[in-house]
């Protein structure tokens, strides 16, 4: 793009140097800048993006943005940069994206949901990536900052444009969409996620409709018909319905067997496998809720033109997200981290994959703080201690303040006060892991991101060695 087609998009004025410049790429960070690029300087609470401008020169920008704030000096950036000025460059991000949006002639598929948005972008983009040029998210790019630099990445050859999409307030899915026009949209499924800044269930259902209520009437909607809000999802579009579902119609109700209706899964050592319109699927992924992932991206992919046939030999290859029930075979120990991040709903997921594990000495739960549940938090953990103890668990390894409620829960449920083991904090939980884990067990580490529970994955496979595949 040219620096004119930027002061066109967002509205900035030009401080100095040639329109004409062209720029290949936008960037908000220095320390990833590549020669050419954009430098977009956005600021927050600890950190002035202006601040940044000498640095994006010298790592070669093609341009700066800057924030104009009346009475505050601009740095001084050598040579002949063009420097633009705005007041707001989080806005610019969000316009010049829009305005990229309008100009690619990808299809963009937007993915939100309480819990297996990641997993399921991820997928997809394995399944699409040998039929067509594809570009997703990295990692976890689905806020105000992350959602228009996924849009930015796609180039004249980009087909399919895999967009996550978050929240953590009211108006976010709907702005964010506003931004990526989706004309395929995944709503993976409704649970009590966010609700610190949503309020309530029936706030996270709102929330997360606006993805389907965004959709064109000519675009395609992914429906999870196992979601218990599916009816509410259907009636937010007037888009195209594919739906999917686990063992979908067992109960009688022939509205809850999807277009895609896994039938009879089951899990062994090499993930799972299951029936889907006469073929027999094995993917490496385990878990009743990757079905449901990866259902959410082969009806994806139906969409796009492309016949389960051609999908086998790639299902057969895929690949976890990071930190996503990534599994670690060390000498002695099976470790699985899902430690990225944890909700009620991605907890039990992966607490079913583990209660479903045989085979090893000890199924231990290492279960750290779930944040953002809002008042609703004391009342969640408790229920989360109680499924521990239902799921029958051998050892429950509770890190946290707010796991206090489920170690209560569990005892409640009566699960063995030796079996049930509370740490106030992560670190005391790193210092005892030697007595906490014996060899031959497998550990399932859970909690939210901002409690760094990896550090405890860490630790495990430093004292119990490197792979031992």
């Amino acid at each position: 793009m040219l620096v004119q087609d930027i002061l066109d998009a967002t509205g900035a004025k030009l401080l100095r140097g040639d329109p004409c410049t062209l720029v290949q790429g936008v960037s908000t960070d220095t320390r990833v800048l590549k020669p050419r690029e954009l430098f977009l300087a956005l600021s927050g609470p600890n950190f002035d993006g202006n601040q940044f401008a000498e640095a994006a020169g010298r790592a070669g920008a093609g341009a700066l943005l800057l924030e104009d704030k009346p009475g505050r000096a601009l740095p001084r950036v050598a040579g002949e940069l063009p420097v633009a000025l705005h007041e707001a460059p989080r806005r610019a991000l969000a316009d010049l994206a829009s305005w990229h949006r309008s100009r690619i002639a990808a299809q963009v598929i937007g993915i939100t949901g309480s819990c297996g948005k990641t997993t399921t972008k991820e997928i997809l983009a394995q399944l699409l990536a040998p039929h067509f040029s594809t570009v997703a998210s990295p990692n976890s790019f689905n806020n105000d900052i992350g959602v228009p630099h996924t849009i930015l990445l796609a180039d004249p050859s980009t087909r399919m444009l895999v967009v996550e999409i978050g929240t953590n307030g009211p108006g976010e899915i709907a702005a964010l969409s506003r931004i990526a026009r989706p004309n395929i949209g995944i709503i993976t499924n409704i649970g009590n996620a966010h609700l610190e800044g949503l309020g309530s269930i029936e706030g996270v259902l709102r929330e997360k409709g606006e993805l389907f209520a965004a959709l064109p009437r000519a675009g395609t909607a992914i429906l999870n018909l196992d979601c218990r809000f599916a009816r509410e999802l259907r009636a937010a579009t007037s888009a195209n319905v594919i739906s999917y579902s686990v063992e979908g119609g067992s109960d009688g109700d022939q509205d809850a067997v999807g277009d895609f209706n896994a039938e009879k899964p089951w899990f062994h050592a090499a993930g799972t496998t299951f029936r889907l319109r006469g073929h027999e699927i094995t993917s490496p992924l385990l878990g009743v809720h990757n079905i449901s992932n990866l259902l959410a991206a082969i009806a994806t992919c139906e969409a796009c033109g492309i016949p389960l046939e051609q999908l086998l030999p790639t299902i057969s290859r895929l690949k976890g997200g990071r930190r996503r029930m990534e599994r670690l075979e060390l000498q002695d120990v099976v470790v699985f981290d899902d430690t990225y991040n944890a909700n009620p709903e991605s907890a039990r997921a992966g607490l079913r994959v583990l209660a479903g594990l045989h085979g090893h000495r000890r199924r231990v739960l290492i279960l750290g703080d779930m944040l953002e549940l809002g008042p609703r938090s004391p009342e969640l953990h408790h229920a989360m201690g109680r499924a521990a103890a239902e799921a029958k668990v051998d050892q429950l390894l509770l890190v946290g303040e707010l796991t206090r409620a489920s170690a209560a829960g569990a005892l409640e449920a009566g699960m063995p006060i030796e079996r049930v083991q509370h740490l106030g904090s992560r670190e005391e939980a790193v210092g005892a892991i030697t007595t906490l884990i014996r060899s031959g067990d497998v550990v399932l580490v859970k909690g939210s991101n901002a409690m760094g529970m990896d550090r405890l994955v860490r630790r495990i496979g430093e004292v119990f060695g490197s792979s031992a595949n």
